[in-house]
């Protein structure tokens, strides 16, 4: 489509002030791009469209109207740019009257003059005009300024000839310095110039008054004389006499000329005879005409000329003529099979089949011949559509004993949704029936997807044909005017509204066969068991991939536009429409279900390379197949005009909500495959490093292997972000297609990845928390500690220490991959640890003064080191242990305890760092 052109821009004109009809050039840019694209011009107001000459896009030559306005701009419309716009105005000038001895400066055109008394133009030259100076006295211009005279005498004209003539206003303009005796002599002219006229008519009368009585006596003379020659009568004796004389001279004439007149007759008898054999010479050589008429295919003579002796020899009673017109009736009857013959042939085009059709009815063929090509029609799409199946199910068949891998759908080759997505784009791009496929293209389709759309085009490019023939014939634009005026049309109409109903079928059975083979080829189970073996046939090894699907979605969208574009009763499409919305529930199933197996293959892509949020690349993987795939499905989705929703059906929805559910679960079990794999299941092939991250310690990747430990956190790492992040957006994208039942996809896959997080939490607490809780009572009573006899506390022991050191191991494995798992761990170990610990106070059966003192000392060492990781109920752990300890007595106790527990904080200030009060932020999970 070209681009619209600029609107027109007026630049210029000259000259820039004139009288009406003044002829002006117009400048400017884009004033059209022909004469024909010119369709408007405007100056001060005037339409000056009928004089305008277009000469080139920057110059028009036309001439100014009788506009009203002083003073405007000159528009110029064109179709290309539409309304312009001007920089430059015209100023309208008031017409001088110009006398027929005065100097001009221009050619004063030649007009016609209207007399205002008699309502009558006048066809006179200028020079014939009235006279300049009607009072026959010297002109003197006065030097009144017009503009005072227009105000003075408004609506009024000094132009004698005006209907609004003022003569105050022209002998003010003309003899404002005349005296008063010129004045009376220009009255005295004017009463001159009256006479004169007035005796004008009268003297011409005068002057032709002795023509006028010749004439008359010469008209009465002639009269009498002729009333007086009819008055006399003619004697018998004068007739008898003449009558006499004229017998003899006939029969005088007769002796003379009767050998002539005898000749004569002869030779008239024999012209006559030639005479008639010239005139049915017509009749006598039709017979070899029409053969040779029909031979060269002019069919149209033929017929003239049969009805040209039908109606001259249809019924006469001459036997010579009865023999010849019987042979054009044979001729006539053989060129009727014949062009039957030729009308039912197929294929065949919609003109020829009208021409046909035309000259049977012109040759008054028996039966319908209209109607018998509709039928044979009919019969000729079907049978070329189950062609077409019959065709491409045989080269189905072959293809599969060659086992072509461009054809095997159960390879793995099979495309992801991101291949899926691209190639569906490609394939819109190019599914216009108008735009070709290349042969590569045909080669990897398969049979099925290569099969409706050469089976939609076949319907497309025959029915409508079809269609209008049925249209024709109802309309009765068939037949030509010979039929009209024998009421044959009359008759085909008549017959057109009764075969109405046969017609319907007709187009219902070829609708019916064309979704049925459709089915038969993508939905074989939508069938009927008897319908199988007729529409279907098709080795089905697997199910079509979505893309194509889609592609043959769009295929048939494009097909019942066609079809609707002939105006065809929509309750006859509705089956189209019906197949399209069970193709797409169905490319929405499969595409989803193909989806979750794209998903579960996903496992084998993970590379564990962890970025700076303790994150790997499966959950973005996870969401960019889930995202494409539903962009793939939008077209599918999207509802053309008459499609209803795919989700317009119960069943469909619980389906789709099913299977995205499906899709969560299965992307949850592959998180839970990885992380609980054994070590030596792990294929460390395609491990790698992420040297980009700072975080992260060199240890993890030093044997290009990972522990079941560092998995588990990896997983709960993916787990919390699918929670907070992907599984939210997914649940955006479900909604934003269109999905039903969104809230019971996102709570269902919530509640399963929730429980395989805490599943996963509760393996790597105990991975790291038994160990800790394991050695705490080996380590307090090592060296057969006793509390009731020990020695006074010199500082915290080792086994709190130990316990503590094997917590920042948890601390800095757990901070190595994620951050944010790091107050959920770590609180839960200390819960653990702190539980342990009351358990073995409250089993302790009495305590010494020293043992006492050494039991606070080490609760309230670990307590107050791991104080930003306490919870309720580690707190109350702790709690119950020290209310199981003997309560201090002196201050000296107290001062010794806190001795002892500042210089154990300073000894492992190092070490403690991790539990410091800056990573107190990470507490907020």
């Amino acid at each position: 489509m070209s681009r619209a052109r600029q609107p027109p821009l007026v630049t210029g004109i000259s000259p820039n002030e004139g009288i009406s009809w003044t002829k002006v050039t117009i400048r400017g840019e884009n004033l059209g791009t022909g004469p024909t694209d010119l369709i408007g011009l405007t100056i001060c107001g005037h339409n000056c469209l009928l004089t305008a000459e277009w000469m080139s896009a920057s110059k028009i030559v036309c001439r100014v109207g009788q506009a009203k306005n002083d003073k405007g701009d000159i528009i110029v419309t064109t179709k290309s740019g539409g309304k312009g716009t001007s920089t430059v105005s015209f100023k309208l000038l008031k017409p001088e009257k110009i006398g027929i001895l005065d100097q001009s400066a221009v050619w004063v055109d030649e007009m016609n003059y209207y007399d205002m008394r008699t309502d009558r133009n006048k066809g006179i030259p200028p020079l014939s005009l009235r006279p300049a100076n009607p009072l026959g006295i010297e002109i003197d211009k006065g030097r009144f300024p017009q503009k005072d005279l227009e105000a003075l005498f408004p609506g009024m004209s000094a132009d004698f000839t005006s209907e609004n003539f003022s003569a105050a206003w022209y002998l003010i303009e003309n003899h404002s310095t005349t005296s008063f005796d010129q004045l009376k002599m220009a009255v005295v002219n004017l009463k001159k110039q009256a006479n004169k006229k007035n005796e004008g008519s009268l003297a011409y009368v005068k002057g032709g008054l002795s023509t006028f009585f010749e004439a008359q006596d010469a008209l009465s003379a002639i009269h009498q004389k002729l009333e007086a020659d009819g008055t006399e009568k003619v004697e018998g004796s004068m007739t008898q006499k003449l009558e006499n004389v004229l017998n003899r001279a006939s029969n005088t004439a007769d002796t003379l000329f009767q050998e002539v007149l005898g000749r004569k007759d002869k030779a008239d008898s024999t012209r006559n005879a030639l005479n008639v054999l010239q005139r049915f010479k017509f009749l006598f050589n039709l017979p070899l005409n029409i053969e040779r008429n029909i031979q060269k295919g002019d069919y149209d003579v033929v017929i003239n000329d049969y009805e040209k002796a039908k109606s001259l020899f249809g019924k006469t009673e001459v036997q010579v003529f009865k023999k010849y017109y019987a042979e054009v009736e044979t001729r006539i009857e053989a060129l009727r099979e014949l062009l039957l013959d030729k009308l039912l042939e197929t294929p065949s085009t919609l003109h020829d089949q009208k021409r046909y059709i035309r000259y049977l009815s012109d040759l008054h063929a028996p039966g319908d011949p209209a109607w018998q090509c509709i039928g044979a029609q009919h019969q000729w799409i079907l049978q070329l559509m189950h062609n077409c199946k019959e065709s491409y199910v045989k080269e189905q068949k072959g293809n599969s004993l060659l086992h072509s891998p461009m054809l095997d759908l159960d390879s793995d080759v099979r495309p992801s949704p991101i291949g899926h997505l691209s190639q569906t784009a490609s394939l819109k791009r190019g599914s216009s029936f108008q735009s070709g496929r290349d042969d590569a293209w045909r080669y990897k389709a398969p049979q099925q997807v290569v099969f409706v759309e050469k089976l939609t085009k076949l319907v497309v490019s025959q029915l409508p044909n079809f269609w209008k023939l049925w249209i024709s014939y109802v309309n009765g634009s068939l037949f030509s005017e010979t039929a009209e005026k024998s009421g044959q049309m009359e008759r085909s109409k008549k017959n057109a509204r009764q075969r109405q109903n046969d017609f319907k079928k007709m187009i219902q059975e070829v609708m019916h066969s064309l979704v049925k083979l459709i089915r038969g080829a993508l939905l074989p189970y939508s069938l009927r068991e008897g319908e199988s073996r007729q529409y279907g046939g098709w080795e089905m090894k697997s199910e079509l991939p979505g893309q194509w699907l889609t592609h043959v979605i769009q295929t048939v969208r494009l097909s019942s536009e066609s079809l609707t574009a002939l105006e065809i009763p929509n309750d006859m499409l509705q089956i189209i429409q019906d197949l399209i919305l069970d193709l797409r529930v169905r490319c929405i199933m499969v595409t989803l279900q193909h989806t979750a197996e794209d998903i579960k293959r996903l496992a084998e892509k993970e590379d564990w390379v962890v970025d700076n949020e303790g994150l790997t690349s499966l959950p973005s993987q996870f969401e960019q197949c889930v995202i494409h795939s539903l962009q793939s499905l939008k077209t599918v989705l999207d509802c053309k005009p008459g499609e209803a929703s795919v989700f317009q059906q119960q069943k469909t929805q619980e389906d789709v909500c099913q299977l995205s559910i499906g899709i969560m679960q299965v992307f949850i079990d592959c998180l839970e495959q990885l992380s609980t794999k054994p070590d030596g299941d792990i294929d460390t092939a395609h491990l790698s490093v992420d040297v980009s991250s700072p975080d992260l310690f060199g240890s993890i990747h030093e044997d290009a292997s990972l522990s079941s430990e560092q998995r588990l956190l990896i997983a709960l790492s993916n787990c919390r972000y699918l929670e907070r992040h992907t599984f939210l957006n997914i649940a955006e994208h479900f909604e934003k297609h269109g999905f039903q039942g969104v809230e019971k996809i996102t709570q269902v896959s919530m509640e399963s990845l929730k429980e395989l997080d805490q599943r996963l939490f509760e393996m790597y607490i105990e991975f790291k928390a038994d160990p800790i809780v394991g050695s705490l009572e080996p380590g307090i009573y090592a060296g057969y500690f006793d509390w009731k006899d020990c020695l006074a506390p010199a500082g915290v022991r080792n086994y709190l220490k130990e316990a503590l050191v094997n917590i920042i191991a948890v601390h800095a494995e757990v901070f190595t991959i994620s951050k944010d798992l790091v107050p959920r761990v770590i609180s839960r170990v200390v819960e653990a640890v702190s539980e342990e610990l009351s358990r073995l106070m409250q089993c302790v059966s009495s305590f010494s003064r020293n043992g006492a003192l050494q039991a606070r000392l080490e609760i309230c060492a670990l307590r107050d080191t791991v104080a930003i990781y306490l919870t309720p109920e580690s707190n109350s752990s702790f709690k119950q242990a020290l209310e199981a300890l003997p309560q201090l007595s002196s201050g000296t106790d107290k001062k010794l305890l806190e001795e002892l527990l500042n210089k154990f904080k300073s000894s492992m200030h190092l070490q403690l760092t991790c539990f410091q009060a800056s990573s107190s932020a990470m507490m907020k999970t």
